[in-house]
């Protein structure tokens, strides 16, 4: 019997990478769960006691939880990481992208929704873009995207969808005006495009909710369960409840829709909880490189591909999104620029180990951590939004001083007291409260040797002399 030579191919590629040949017979949807602010512990399936996320924890249970997927600090940074597969020392993205500024994720970088456009997807994003919009060559869909709808940045009202005195809420580039709690908008606006798809074309649909950050605003019957718990905390507890229910919603809608089967979901939250999120074992918050900062809450499920009931501690990086979704989806990595993400579609379905020696988690090219292993040495770390911040680096104590509370170690405090240097060991520590840096000073210089490779490279931040608006950015115009 003679074999077509292209089927020879895709056979041999079979065996080669699983992911090549499944993609070669039908590419996956694949639908991508940001939460932001989500803390480490606030779910179920990571530990969480006090909040109910049935929705979550049943996708969880039938998947695979990513014990050790790294975040960026904050929020902006992390959407371009997970965008284009690069660290925020390539783009330039370190911090959050602030309303009017002229600058956002630069034009140079290819997006993982050009990518899967060029693939024969359909692209979509419902939810918070964060990434630029002081330009339409900035908004999503110049950047990939077939259809917006959401907001640009984050702490907008969740009922009247203003950010201060404007107006945050758009359609396909259009300010529009609508009545709704954001998080029951963006589920709906999901079902739709489930629904009402192209059935000869796969689908990315991005939904990056605004929950469950701040201002902490949820409609009275989801706070009705939570009355044991006071303030913030119950209302959070709300806002995550709503969120759930969204994400059953959208669940329920490939299911009657037929195509859960052929879909993959990530959840993955867009950096550490603030207070009153729950970060539990975890030391620090958002805006910290500790791992209350930087270790995400998420797991990944695809009914038949992904296993089921399993718990992943190989280190991966929100950057190694962009090749492995775009490789998955039969998309091309042949681009300019260099990827810093790594495939790690075996490590997902087959439990290989993780691709990377070393992880880079920066929140500066001054203030930055490196994994390698099980162990994490952190260069001028502080802990971000702690009351009770643990003491820094053997060096600072030696020099008398102690952890700061502020969300970033300033130029002024380095020149004064020298570089500071943490070493933690993971596998025992998640924690991290034992400083080994003296007792393993080999160990030190290698990592921060590693580190220095990471950082010499390093771009200027984006941000810099672009936050003050212009005199045509002053106010927001309806597009």
């Amino acid at each position: 019997m003679s074999i077509h030579p292209f089927a020879f191919i895709l056979l041999l590629a079979s065996f080669l990478d699983p992911a090549v040949s499944y993609a070669a017979e039908k590419q996956p949807n694949i639908v991508f769960l940001l939460i932001d602010d989500l803390g480490y512990a606030d779910c179920g399936f990571n530990g969480g006691k006090d909040i109910h996320t049935p929705s979550i924890d049943k996708l969880a249970a039938a998947g695979t939880v990513l014990e050790s997927l790294y975040v960026q600090p904050v929020c902006s940074p992390t959407r371009s990481a997970l965008m284009t597969g690069r660290y925020a020392t390539h783009t330039g993205v370190y911090t959050i992208v602030r309303p009017h500024a002229t600058w956002g994720l630069p034009l140079t970088e290819r997006t993982m929704a050009n990518a899967l456009h060029d693939a024969g997807y359909a692209t979509a994003i419902t939810g918070k873009w964060h990434l630029g919009e002081f330009d339409p060559a900035y908004l999503p869909m110049a950047r990939g995207f077939d259809h917006h709808y959401g907001h640009y940045f984050g702490m907008l009202d969740y009922f009247t969808h203003l950010r201060g005195q404007d107006l945050d809420w758009y359609r396909d580039g259009l300010q529009i005006k609508e009545e709704g709690y954001t998080t029951h908008l963006l589920a709906r606006e999901a079902c739709r495009i489930i629904t009402e798809k192209d059935k000869t074309k796969p689908l990315f649909l991005y939904v990056p909710f605004n929950g469950v950050h701040s201002p902490h605003e949820v409609p009275d019957e989801y706070l009705k369960p939570y009355g044991a718990l006071k303030g913030a905390r119950q209302k959070l507890a709300g806002m995550l409840a709503a969120v759930d229910e969204a994400i059953g919603q959208i669940v329920a809608t490939l299911e009657t829709t037929g195509q859960r089967d052929n879909t993959l979901i990530i959840f993955s939250t867009d950096n550490g909880g603030p207070p009153p999120g729950n970060n539990t074992p975890l030391r620090a918050f958002k805006g910290s490189i500790y791992e209350g900062g930087v270790r995400g809450c998420a797991f990944v499920n695809w009914p038949g591909h992904i296993p089921a009931g399993k718990r992943s501690k190989e280190p991966m990086h929100t950057v190694d999104w962009y090749p492995t979704l775009v490789k998955l989806g039969g998309g091309s990595l042949e681009q300019k620029n260099a990827l810093d993400g790594k495939d790690v579609w075996p490590m997902l379905t087959q439990g290989a180990p993780s691709p990377h020696d070393a992880i880079l988690c920066v929140q500066s090219p001054k203030v930055a951590a490196v994994r390698m292993g099980d162990w994490k040495l952190v260069m001028n770390g502080s802990d971000a939004d702690s009351e009770e911040a643990p003491t820094g680096s053997a060096k600072a104590k030696r020099k008398g001083k102690k952890g700061s509370a502020k969300s970033e170690v300033d130029a002024a405090t380095i020149a004064e007291f020298g570089e500071t240097l943490a070493l933690y060991n993971l596998a025992n520590d998640i924690g991290e409260k034992n400083n080994l840096e003296l007792v393993e000073p080999e160990r030190v210089a290698a990592m921060r040797a590693r580190l220095a490779e990471f950082l010499k490279d390093a771009v200027v931040p984006s941000h810099v002399n672009h936050e003050a608006p212009g005199p045509e950015q002053s106010k927001r115009k309806a597009r």
